[in-house]
């Protein structure tokens, strides 16, 4: 018999799962003091959401902007209900036109609901809870 100590066994390599460290990305595109982007945005940070945050009054959306994120969507729904323009102007029993609403919206960027939320292909207006739990 041998007076050898036997040799460590090697364990098999183990491996951790690697960590997330990637969180999905979104556009944020708000103004800092509506309660409403406030909301969203505190949402969307506790579930872990990267958001980078475009503010409305200070880099207003061109017309081709608006055009691109409007898409095939009904161009009213982008449409701030609660903006003194568009009571004054009656635009829920009169809406305008997709060109006109589009530039009233690039030069009055308050006449955006707000937030629009865009990840991927998806945009969500507004405080839409679950539209923004969807994304």
């Amino acid at each position: 018999m041998s007076t050898k100590p036997a040799a460590p066994r090697k364990r098999a390599a183990t491996r951790k799962p690697a960590a997330r460290t990637s969180k999905k990305v979104l556009q944020f595109y708000h103004k800092p003091n509506c309660t409403t982007c406030r909301k969203a945005r505190k949402l969307l940070e506790d579930r872990g959401f990267q958001l980078y945050f475009r503010d409305l009054a200070k880099e207003r959306l061109s017309a081709a902007e608006l055009e691109k994120l409007i898409g095939t969507r009904d161009h009213t729904q982008f449409l701030n209900t609660r903006n003194e323009t568009y009571r004054d102007e009656n635009m829920k029993e009169d809406p305008p036109t997709r060109r006109q609403a589009i530039q009233m919206m690039s030069k009055e960027p308050n006449l955006i609901r707000r937030p629009v939320v865009v990840a991927g292909g998806r945009v969500v207006v507004g405080f839409d809870e679950k539209g923004l739990y969807h994304l």
